[in-house]
């Protein structure tokens, strides 16, 4: 099975952004992990003055997350589906968000610039075709010094956590997303994973990008070894 990418990629996920938050739900502590991921972050207080980038935001809830836990901040939530990007701003939110319809790798032809204090970035890296151009494009975007949150599905390695993975989209994720027309996103999901950095090479695939300070931090429960934080800063101009 061959990956989806770029324009098909972002159909597919226009098609399943009808039925996206149902199926997020039932990962039980979807929404909890990317709270703890951007509390990982380590900012004090409640984001007062920062300005925060939400790349590829889907439906909103890496969004959510982010208000949840930095209420203050002012957020610019960014997505290259249009249809996942009109279901996040049907939502009720409070100011200080907005929404921007753009490709990850193409920031600036949108409007938006930085320096941002921080980037965050959920479910993102292994779904675009060139990571290493929009870890360069976030670099660029954050001031020096600011912060870089990744919250990904990227592997330990083992092959238990292989097994795991494979077993839960063949027999649950699937099978559900087959019903409801999204099949194609779905084994997409699967390949994409078993495909992408393990939690070590993404790390120093962060650390050739020009960050510092890079952590990868598993996340509890049935996904410890499946999902990880990646955190860093950005470092100086390196020359």
């Amino acid at each position: 099975m061959t990956l989806l990418r770029d324009e098909d990629l972002a159909a597919a996920f226009d098609h399943a952004s009808r039925s996206y938050d149902a199926l997020v739900a039932a990962n039980p502590g979807y929404h909890a992990h990317l709270r703890r991921s951007v509390r990982r972050l380590g900012l004090p207080g409640h984001g007062q003055g920062l300005r925060v980038l939400d790349l590829g935001c889907g439906t909103g809830a890496s969004t959510a997350a982010i208000r949840a836990v930095l209420p203050a901040a002012d957020i610019t939530a960014v997505d290259a589906s249009a249809g996942m990007l009109a279901r996040a701003t049907a939502k009720p939110w409070a100011d200080g968000v907005r929404f921007v319809h753009a490709p990850a790798e193409r920031l600036a032809d949108a409007g938006v610039k930085g320096p941002f204090d921080v980037v965050f970035a959920a479910y993102l890296l292994r779904n675009v075709s060139d990571p290493d151009a929009v870890l360069g494009t976030v670099r660029a975007v954050l001031r020096p010094g600011g912060r870089l949150g990744v919250h990904e599905y990227s592997l330990s390695g083992r092959r238990a956590d292989r097994a795991v993975w494979t077993l839960v989209c063949r027999g649950i994720v699937q099978p559900a997303a087959t019903l409801l027309g999204d099949g194609p996103l779905c084994r997409h999901l699967w390949r994409s994973v078993v495909d992408f950095d393990t939690a070590d090479r993404f790390a120093d695939r962060i650390r050739s990008a020009g960050f510092d300070r890079v952590r990868a931090l598993p996340l509890p429960g049935w996904q410890t070894g499946i999902t990880h934080t990646f955190v860093a800063l950005r470092g100086e101009v390196r020359r």
